[in-house]
C-alpha cells in the first residue's frame, strides 16, 4: 500500500529557480527508500516538501490517500532527522529524546519507557544521563533516531544523516538503520548523493538530476539496467559506447556484432552499450570477445584497475582480481546477459513498458 504519493510536483523559486520539475512518485508503507543524486538535483527538496518544511508550487502531497500539501508539519505523522541531528545541546540525552513526547504533554509515566525503549533500539542503553557534548558522532547520530522514532511516525525522513561520520562509523551506521527499519517496521526515506551507501541499505531508490528522476527501482535494477548515460555514470563504473541494435537479442558496437539480453527496439536504431568494469574477464587474446592494449594499471588491495585501448580507439576500464603488463594484449570476453543497451532517451515509462513486454514474451514460450 502507497503510504506516501508525490503528483506532479514542482518547486519553483521567486527568482525563477526551478527546484523540482512535475515529479511523480510512491512509496510503499514499511520499505527503505533512498532519492540519490548530485548535490542541486532536488532531492532534500522533495523530502522537505514531504515534511512539510516546504509546499509545492504546483501538485499535491498524499499520506494515506489523503491530500496533506497544505497541512502543518506538526500534524504529520512524519518525522525528520537532519544532517546536522539538531539535538539540543543544553539538554542530556533523555530530555533530548524525550522533547516530542513533553511538547505533545504526555504523562512522565508514559514518557520514561518510550525514551527507554527508544534509547534500548539503538543501542544507547544507560545513557540517559549524558551529556550530548559527551557523545561521539555516532552516539549522537544513535540520539536523533530515537528522538524521532519515540513519536511513533508512520515515515522517517533522514537527510544525509551520516555524511559527517568518518567512512567505518558510516558504514557501521548504515547496518544500523537498516536493522532499526526493518525492527520498527516503519517506512524510511533516506537522502544521499553516496551511491553505495543507497545500493547497500535500499529497498527502492529513486536517481534525480537536473532537477527530474531519472530513473527509479531496486538497487539490482538500477545497476545491471541503467535507463541512460548520466545512471549509467552515477552508479558504478561504466564502459558506455555507442551501438546500434540490429534485432532483438543482437546488438552492434566495435564494428562487431554480439548476442545480447535487450529487445523491444527498432531494428538498427542507434543505441548506448553499457558494459560495467567487473564484468570484463581477461583472458588471451584469441579467446577474446575483444582485443584491447593495457595503458595503466592500479592496485586496489581487492582488485586490479586497468585502463586499456581499443583497436578503434574506445577506452576500456576492466576491473580484475589479475594484473597485466603495460601495453600487454589482452583479450576481453563477456557474456551476453552482461551487455545493458540503452535507448537514446528513453523514459522511465517506456523503459518498463518494453522490459515488461519482452518478458512476457519469454515467459509465454
Amino acid at each position: 500500500m502507497d503510504i506516501i504519493e508525490l503528483k506532479h510536483v514542482t518547486k519553483r523559486y521567486d527568482d525563477g529557480f526551478v527546484a523540482l520539475k512535475d515529479i511523480n512518485l510512491k512509496i510503499e508503507s514499511g520499505k527503505f527508500y533512498s532519492l540519490l543524486g548530485p548535490s542541486g538535483s532536488g532531492k532534500s527538496t522533495i523530502l522537505r516538501i514531504i515534511a512539510g518544511f516546504s509546499s509545492p508550487t504546483e501538485g499535491q502531497v498524499l499520506f494515506d490517500g489523503k491530500d496533506i500539501t497544505n497541512l502543518d508539519p506538526a500534524k504529520r505523522q512524519i518525522n525528520t532527522v537532519f544532517q546536522n541531528y539538531a539535538l539540543f545541546p543544553h539538554l542530556n540525552v533523555f530530555d533530548n529524546v524525550a522533547f516530542g513526547l513533553k511538547i505533545k504533554k504526555q504523562p512522565m509515566n508514559k514518557i520514561k519507557p518510550a525514551v527507554r525503549d527508544a534509547l534500548h533500539m539503538v543501542r544507547l542503553d544507560g545513557y540517559a544521563n549524558r551529556e550530548i557534548s559527551e557523545l561521539s558522532g555516532g552516539q549522537q547520530q544513535r540520539v536523533a533516531i530515537a528522538r524521532a522514532i519515540v513519536n511513533e511516525p508512520k515515515v522517517l525522513l533522514l537527510d544525509e544523516s551520516l555524511s559527517a561520520l568518518d567512512k567505518r562509523l558510516r558504514k557501521e551506521m548504515q547496518f544500523e538503520l537498516r536493522a532499526i527499519q526493518k525492527k520498527l517496521g516503519i517506512t524510511f526515506i533516506f537522502v544521499t548523493h553516496d551511491q553505495e551507501e543507497a545500493l547497500s541499505m535500499s529497498d527502492e531508490i529513486f536517481v534525480l538530476n537536473d532537477s527530474k528522476i531519472q530513473q527509479n527501482g531496486t538497487p539490482v535494477d538500477i545497476y545491471d539496467e541503467p535507463i541512460n548515460d548520466f545512471v549509467a555514470r552515477f552508479i558504478g563504473d561504466s564502459n558506455i559506447l555507442p551501438g546500434r541494435m540490429i534485432k532483438d537479442f543482437e546488438v552492434e558496437f566495435t564494428n562487431q556484432k554480439f548476442q545480447c539480453a535487450d529487445a523491444g527496439m527498432k531494428p538498427n536504431e542507434k543505441v548506448e552499450i553499457v558494459i560495467r568494469p567487473e564484468d570484463l574477464d581477461i583472458t588471451s587474446p584469441e579467446k577474446g570477445k575483444l582485443v584491447v592494449t593495457a595503458q595503466t594499471q592500479l592496485f586496489l588491495g581487492d582488485h586490479f584497475e586497468i585502463k586499456a585501448i581499443d583497436a578503434d580507439e574506445n577506452e576500456w576500464l576492466i576491473h580484475s582480481t589479475n594484473g597485466c603488463k603495460l601495453n600487454e594484449r589482452l583479450g576481453l570476453y563477456f557474456d551476453p546477459e552482461d551487455i545493458h543497451v540503452m535507448r537514446l532517451h528513453e523514459s522511465q515509462k517506456d523503459f518498463d513498458a518494453r522490459l515488461e513486454s519482452y518478458e512476457g514474451e519469454d515467459g509465454n514460450e
